[in-house]
Protein backbone atom coordinates (compact mmCIF):
# COMPACT_ATOMS: atom_id res chain seq x y z
CA UNK A 1 0.00 0.00 0.00
CA UNK A 2 2.58 2.51 0.90
CA UNK A 3 4.66 1.43 -2.72
CA UNK A 4 0.89 1.79 -4.33
CA UNK A 5 0.84 5.43 -2.53
CA UNK A 6 4.32 6.73 -3.21
CA UNK A 7 4.01 5.52 -7.10
CA UNK A 8 6.86 3.12 -7.28
CA UNK A 9 7.74 0.10 -8.12
CA UNK A 10 10.31 -1.30 -5.32
CA UNK A 11 11.72 0.41 -2.00
CA UNK A 12 15.19 1.57 -1.91
CA UNK A 13 17.96 -0.72 -1.55
CA UNK A 14 20.17 2.28 0.48
CA UNK A 15 16.81 3.76 2.93
CA UNK A 16 19.24 5.97 5.05
CA UNK A 17 20.42 7.49 2.28
CA UNK A 18 18.38 7.35 -1.61
CA UNK A 19 14.78 8.23 -1.14
CA UNK A 20 12.77 6.90 -3.44
CA UNK A 21 8.93 8.87 -3.44
CA UNK A 22 7.00 10.61 -0.42
CA UNK A 23 3.82 10.05 0.71
CA UNK A 24 1.95 12.41 3.34
CA UNK A 25 0.58 12.18 6.72
CA UNK A 26 -2.94 12.08 5.30
CA UNK A 27 -2.14 9.19 3.00
CA UNK A 28 -0.25 7.40 6.00
CA UNK A 29 -3.38 7.67 7.76
CA UNK A 30 -6.07 6.15 5.57
CA UNK A 31 -2.93 3.09 5.48
CA UNK A 32 -3.02 3.25 9.13
CA UNK A 33 -7.04 3.32 9.04
CA UNK A 34 -7.68 0.42 6.96
CA UNK A 35 -4.63 -1.99 8.34
CA UNK A 36 -6.28 -1.26 11.70
CA UNK A 37 -6.64 -4.70 12.76
CA UNK A 38 -4.08 -5.98 11.63
CA UNK A 39 -1.38 -3.75 13.08
CA UNK A 40 -0.07 -4.00 16.93
CA UNK A 41 -1.40 -0.71 18.34
CA UNK A 42 -4.28 0.69 19.71
CA UNK A 43 -4.58 3.82 18.84
CA UNK A 44 -4.37 5.76 15.45
CA UNK A 45 -1.44 7.62 16.34
CA UNK A 46 0.60 4.24 16.94
CA UNK A 47 -0.64 3.00 14.14
CA UNK A 48 0.82 6.05 12.24
CA UNK A 49 4.25 5.54 13.90
CA UNK A 50 4.30 1.68 12.97
CA UNK A 51 3.69 2.70 9.21
CA UNK A 52 5.55 5.55 8.77
CA UNK A 53 8.89 3.63 10.37
CA UNK A 54 7.71 1.17 7.98
CA UNK A 55 8.11 3.48 4.92
CA UNK A 56 11.30 5.09 5.97
CA UNK A 57 12.68 1.84 6.61
CA UNK A 58 11.84 1.45 2.25
CA UNK A 59 13.13 4.87 1.94
CA UNK A 60 9.86 6.58 1.79
CA UNK A 61 9.74 10.18 2.91
CA UNK A 62 6.31 10.92 5.24
CA UNK A 63 5.81 14.83 3.98
CA UNK A 64 3.08 16.75 6.03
Amino acid sequence: MLKKAAGITVGSKEPNKEKVGKVTRKQVLEIVKLKMKDLNSTTEETGFRVVSGTARSMGIEVVD
